[in-house]
């Protein structure tokens, strides 16, 4: 099950965080959080907020193309760099910081918003070895070794006791997500 990445949207989740954070969080905790808000949004409306693939890492669970772009990876995210700065090279805490406010009308939704406020009131005062630790403990979560492995989104809602019908549903949504954005493209 693969949705389609919306880097808008993944990018005002992210500057939503920030903003909750007062305007700086450690890369570590803003990568959990935002892997629990894509979860969360999965079980609880079969389709998560960002899209990005999920893979388990060695500190845990990630999404996949923020990583990468907040590793300094090609990742074609322009919106990132609209509000989030990577850290400074040579900052041991790794701090991204808030560029510019989240859009008061952006691509999220009402129900997405509160998503990520929530998920910040319960897990963003978390040092980022305790939030690794509760990633690490989470049933989607197989250890990559020095690798990564992809986690199938099917993982997710069979452990939160989804139906056959369920997963079946955010199969069909993952598949027309995928088609409406190569319509967007072409």
């Amino acid at each position: 099950m693969e949705f389609a990445f919306n880097e808008r949207k993944t990018a005002e989740a992210a500057a939503h965080l920030l903003n909750m954070a007062g305007g700086s969080m450690e890369l570590l905790v803003l990568l959990k959080l935002l892997y629990l808000a894509d979860r969360r949004t999965l079980i609880e409306r079969g389709m998560p907020i960002t899209g990005d693939r999920m893979v388990a890492m060695k500190k845990g669970p990630v999404l996949a193309r923020v990583y990468d772009a907040t590793k300094g990876k090609y990742v074609a995210m322009p919106s990132w760099g609209e509000f989030v700065s990577n850290p400074q090279e040579g900052d041991p805490n790794k701090r991204l910081r808030l560029l510019s406010e989240p859009p008061a009308q952006g691509r999220l939704s009402n129900y997405e918003i509160e998503v990520l406020r929530e998920i910040h009131r319960q897990y963003g005062h978390e040092d980022k070895w305790d939030l690794s630790d509760l990633t690490h403990k989470l049933p989607e979560y197989r250890d990559p070794g020095d690798s990564h492995l992809p986690i199938d989104p099917r993982v997710i809602l069979e452990s939160a006791g989804k139906t056959k019908e369920e997963i079946a549903w955010s199969d069909e949504l993952a598949r027309t997500s995928r088609e409406m954005a190569r319509q967007r493209i072409s």
